[in-house]
This record gives structure tokens, sequence and C-alpha cells, in this order.
């Protein structure tokens, strides 16, 4: 049977609840938390003339717990209360956060490689195509070196005999060599002993002068590829040299080939292959325990068909009393001359600068298989021992080329005998430092 329908007026009173026999009056003030009046938010049953329970309507899911609901009509039991829904969960801004959030992901990931990748930005060639300038040049590489020598000469007082006598200890230590480091004090000490501190600096840096010799630059070839052998043991910075040389020279506007002749290092290869990338040069590799010669041979040939200027062949690091390996490297040379009767025009010796007297043996024996005509010194920046330049020059004869001062690209530099001596010896009337 349908339910009659709602009579007109205020409508029907509803049962009371139950209420307990230990319940508090209904004066009572509302618990804490809860809006005076109703449980629904309605008036209060005490205001109401004709006092009746509010209908009991159940608060939709959503609804917080504990927050007042909209009023509810009195209606009958039956009766359907339409509710206000609450706010859809797409009306919140979770879609910007989102998209607010990864962008400062990407903007954090991006800060972080470009400040790892920033220092490799002054280590290419510049935007014009010329490599961009060194860090601090002869004067800050060679600052160990200077203040090593100035210390221990300072020991000696400034006038006398003793300052002689510290001279040449300093000059040996900076591995200058015995006999030259001799050669050298003999020849200032004939200005006296009562010289003052700058005229004995200016003949120092004379005599240094000329044991230094004339600037010697690289070879160069007008009609046909440059070819450019390189040699040295392992640890020298022979490969790290290669593509320091390779930047140089495709920034200068040469095509360079590099031939990867060691193949017998683990990794040197690959390590080649890495510079080729970074200079931007061709490279001819074939895999570890290939025949150097070989390797180097097709390189040539490539390097002639492509058109390219420069080749710059790499060979495997051996120590200078292995004489099978010696031996090998003569080989080389031989192959070489099959592709170009006039190859090689440099043959460039990569010397460590930290190895001092250990050097000269080096290039002596170098010099004698395959007729090595410049050096290039690497490391002389972290080391006290750049007076190895004078002696390589003054007791091999082998002009010194190249000296590394850093580890830029812009850091492999020309070797100038002025910058050097000004920066081993200080500026002119400079003290030398005290010693502590």
């Amino acid at each position: 049977m349908p339910d009659p329908a709602p009579p007109e007026g205020p409508g029907p009173s509803l049962p009371a609840p139950r209420v307990p026999p230990d319940a508090p009056p209904s004066s009572a003030a509302p618990p804490e938390g809860r809006p005076p009046g109703g449980p629904d938010g309605g008036p209060s049953p005490e205001a109401d003339p004709a006092p009746r329970a509010p209908a009991e309507v159940p608060a939709p899911a959503s609804t917080p717990a504990g927050a007042p609901g909209p009023a509810a009509p009195a209606v009958g039991p039956s009766a359907e209360v339409a509710l206000p829904e609450p706010p859809p969960a797409t009306d919140l801004p979770l879609v910007p956060v989102a998209v607010g959030g990864l962008a400062l992901l990407v903007a954090f990931v991006a800060a972080r490689v470009l400040r790892r990748r920033a220092p490799a930005v002054d280590e290419g060639p510049g935007a014009d195509g010329a490599p961009p300038p060194a860090r601090g040049g002869f004067f800050a590489g060679l600052a160990r070196s200077r203040e090593a020598l100035l210390g221990r000469w300072a020991a000696g007082g400034t006038v006398g005999d003793a300052r002689f006598e510290a001279l040449e200890e300093a000059l040996i230590a900076a591995d200058v060599g015995a006999r030259t480091a001799t050669e050298l004090v003999d020849a200032v000490r004939k200005l006296g002993r009562e010289v003052s501190v700058d005229a004995l600096r200016r003949a120092l840096r004379s005599e240094l002068r000329a044991r230094v010799g004339a600037p010697a630059p690289l070879a160069s070839r007008e009609d046909g590829p440059l070819v450019i052998l390189v040699v040295g043991v392992n640890g020298s910075g022979k490969t790290t040299t290669i593509g320091k040389l390779a930047a140089r020279y495709v920034a200068e506007g040469h095509k360079v080939m590099l031939a990867a002749g060691d193949t017998f290092r683990a990794g040197a290869i690959e390590q080649l292959r890495v510079w080729a990338g970074r200079a931007q040069a061709q490279i001819v590799a074939s895999q570890e325990g290939a025949d150097p010669a070989a390797v180097i041979f097709d390189a040539m040939q490539a390097a002639r068909a492509r058109g390219c200027s420069v080749v710059i062949c790499d060979t495997a690091g051996r120590l200078q009393a292995q004489s099978t390996l010696m031996d090998e490297l003569a080989k080389v040379v031989r192959v070489m001359k099959k592709a170009d009767p006039t190859a090689p025009h440099e043959v460039l010796l990569v010397l460590d600068g930290t190895m001092g007297q250990n050097a000269l043996s080096q290039a002596r024996i170098f010099k004698s298989v395959v007729g090595v005509t410049g050096v290039a010194l690497t490391k002389l920046d972290g080391t006290a021992k750049g007076g190895v330049v004078v002696a390589v020059r003054a007791e091999t004869g082998l002009p010194v080329k190249l000296v590394g001062l850093g580890e830029g690209v812009a850091d492999l530099r020309d070797f100038d005998p002025d910058a050097f001596v000004d920066a081993l010896l200080g500026p002119d009337g400079a003290e030398p430092p005290r010693s502590p």
C-alpha cells in the first residue's frame, strides 16, 4: 500500500527518540565540536513550538566526519532529501601542481648537467675556430719549480760564496743536471762575491737562455699530408698529447687523421677514439693485438685519399730498455716510408716532466732508434723539476717543441724559451723568497 500524501502544514509529528533514563536533560549545552541546534544543523527542538525529533538522514560518504551538514527539511520517512554534492575532485589544482613540479625537476637536472660540462667549454676550440687562451701560461705552470729554486737559492743569503753554493744546489734539485748546474754557477761566479741579487739574476737568465736554444716549431708540409710519429713510454701523457695536438690543428683549419698504432695497451684505441671525437678528427683503428705498422700504413693511405693535411700516429708505449719493442718501433718507421718515402716528417718524443733525469735516458735511446726530431715535455705544472727542460736541450741536443702546463687543450703550448726562463727565475727586480 502506498504511503499517504503528506498533509499541508508543518507535517505530522515523528515519534520521539528513545532517551536513556540516565541521559542529561535536553537543555544541556551541545557537545564540543557540534554546532548549536539540531544534530543536522537545523533548528533546535527546544526552539520549535511543536517539538519533534529531527529526521535522521545519513550523510554522504564524501562528507568529512564531524562537519555540520546542510539543514534537512521536515519530511516524512519515505521522502528523499536533496543534499548539495561536495565539490568534485577535478576542481583541485592537481594538474598545474604536477606540471610545475615536473618543470622544477627538469630545471634542476639541466643545471647539474651544465655545471658538470662547464669545464669542457674552455678546453675545446673557441667560437672563432681559434684555441682559447691557456689558464695562466708559463708563469703559472712553472710556479712550483720557481718557488723551489728561488727558495733554495735564498737560503744562501745575499752576499758571499754561500749563495753560489746554494744556487748550485737549487739548480741540481730542479733537475737542470749536475754538469749543467756547475757550468751555470761557474759562469755567474765570475761576477764576484759582492755582486747584487739583480745582477746575479740577469747573468743567470742570460746563461740559461743560451743553453735552452732558439724556438723550434713543429715541422710543416705543403705538398702532402704532414705525418707526425709520436713515441714515448707508458704513462708519459702520449695519447693525451696527440689529442690536444689534433684539436689544435683542427682549430687551425686542417683535416686531421689519427692512426691508432698503440694496439698493445688495453683501452688505448678507445681512448684515442674519444679524443678523435672531441677534436673532430678522423681515425683509423683496428682491434687490439693488430700489427701497428699495418694500422699506420692504412691511416696514411686513407689520409691521402680523403684529403687530410695532417696525420698523427700513436704508438705503443715501451721502455727504452726493451730491445724487442724498440725494434718493433723501427719496423713501423720502415713501413711508413713505403707509403711516403719522406715520412715521418716529425718524430715527437713525449717525456714526463716529473721523471727528471730518467727522461734524459729515454731521450737518448729513442733518438738513436727512430731519429727523434723534437720533445714534448708534459706535466710541468705538477712538478718542481722544471729545470729538466734545460737538461734535455743541453745534454741530448734535442729541441723542446711543446710543453704541457695544465689539463686543458690550450695548455699544450709551443715552447717559448724567453717565457720559460722568465717563469723559472721570476721577474727582474724581485728578491728571492726567504726561507722560513
